[in-house]
């Protein structure tokens, strides 16, 4: 896989937020002066497949229909010595975590990447396998952010790959320890991907904080993403983080990035894992970058559950009205409020997301 940084006007490595700065300060919208790189070339292609591999919710009954693939509850085919003939048959693991595999086809070629690895060391393989899917032609990994539940999946990717490392392309804050403390709670640190380990496993770690393109300049990574919106301020107080001499609040999850691509004739395509930057943010960074005025379908997780972020449901989904997408895919940590809500607003263009289904987009 191979990596072209981006730099110029509005591509250089933002600091991290000053550690004595007033936390206020650390989620304030950030301006974003002048125009993107020039903009980044970022090539279209022809189409694009995503394909969940981890989420939140499995069903089985969900139909499919032109561009939607669903697994059948029936998919895949299990040993089971209380069933007759030995075996029975399951459907995809749904667990709390994230995992897509990108597929891009140009020119009649197509290249394949894995965004995220899901919460569990088998989850994302298990899943995989079910779907009947080779990771033997994958170009590379590349994670949205450092949160377990999108980083613990690189050991059943090794399984399947039998021990052959691959490209990863991650921000370098992605090792940053993090924990939860709650009112009244004894403080939860969260598992913190080992950066050792994965280069002994053979992973090509790439790290970078400006936006950087991928598969033949056909797939773009956000690198950090610029705070614009008024209402999209980050992590609650609980999140904290390690600054290497005592535990601050961590509001921004500096390393959160997206995937984009640009399908043809048509506009942008993004991918988000958790988006702890706010959908919203990531959609408005992602056109200032390309050059791209259109958002074709935005996926992943919109992190909007839970009572520290369900007041922003509505000038969320608003802003996204606003930009019409064609496809709108929630999952993970969306919620179900914000669920129903984007569906009520969005009825032509939410789709419901499960584990295992695949989402294919042409070019106009």
């Amino acid at each position: 896989m191979v990596l072209t940084v981006c730099s110029g006007p509005g591509a250089t490595e933002h600091q991290a937020p000053s550690p004595r700065g007033a936390e206020h300060q650390a989620s304030t919208p950030r301006a974003t002066e002048g125009p993107a790189v020039d903009p980044i070339a970022l090539a279209a292609v022809d189409e694009v497949e995503i394909t969940t591999l981890v989420d939140n919710s499995f069903d089985g009954l969900l139909p499919s229909y032109a561009g939607v693939a669903r697994p059948s509850s029936r998919a895949a085919g299990v040993p089971s010595p209380l069933f007759e003939g030995g075996r029975t048959r399951v459907g995809m693991v749904a667990e709390h975590g994230f995992s897509a595999l990108v597929t891009v086809g140009r020119a009649g070629s197509s290249s394949t990447l894995l965004f995220d690895t899901g919460v569990s060391p088998e989850g994302m393989a298990t899943n995989a396998e079910r779907l009947g899917i080779d990771f033997s032609g994958l170009r590379g990994v590349v994670l949205s952010h450092g949160h377990y539940d999108h980083a613990g999946g690189f050991d059943g990717l090794l399984r399947l790959r039998r021990r052959r490392g691959l490209p990863l392309t991650v921000h370098p804050a992605v090792w940053t320890r993090r924990r939860v403390l709650l009112p009244g709670a004894d403080a939860s640190e969260l598992p913190t991907l080992s950066k050792g380990a994965l280069a002994r496993e053979g992973f090509e770690v790439v790290e970078r904080r400006v936006p950087s393109l991928l598969v033949d300049a056909s797939v773009l990574i956000s690198g950090e993403v610029d705070r614009t919106t008024e209402f999209e301020r980050g992590m609650p107080r609980s999140h904290e983080a390690w600054d290497g001499g005592t535990w601050r609040h961590d509001p921004l999850v500096v390393d959160d990035q997206a995937l984009v691509v640009h399908l043809a004739g048509r506009g942008l395509v993004v991918l988000t894992g958790c988006g702890h930057a706010g959908v919203v943010n990531i959609v408005r960074h992602a056109m200032r970058l390309t050059g791209v005025d259109r958002l074709v379908a935005v996926i992943g997780g919109f992190h909007l559950g839970g009572s520290a972020f369900e007041p922003i449901i509505g000038p969320t989904v608003a802003a996204l009205q606003e930009l019409r997408p064609d496809l709108v895919v929630a999952g993970h940590c969306t919620g179900w409020r914000a669920q129903h809500a984007l569906a009520a607003a969005l009825p032509g263009a939410w789709v419901p997301s499960s584990a295992g289904s695949s989402y294919r987009l042409e070019a106009a």
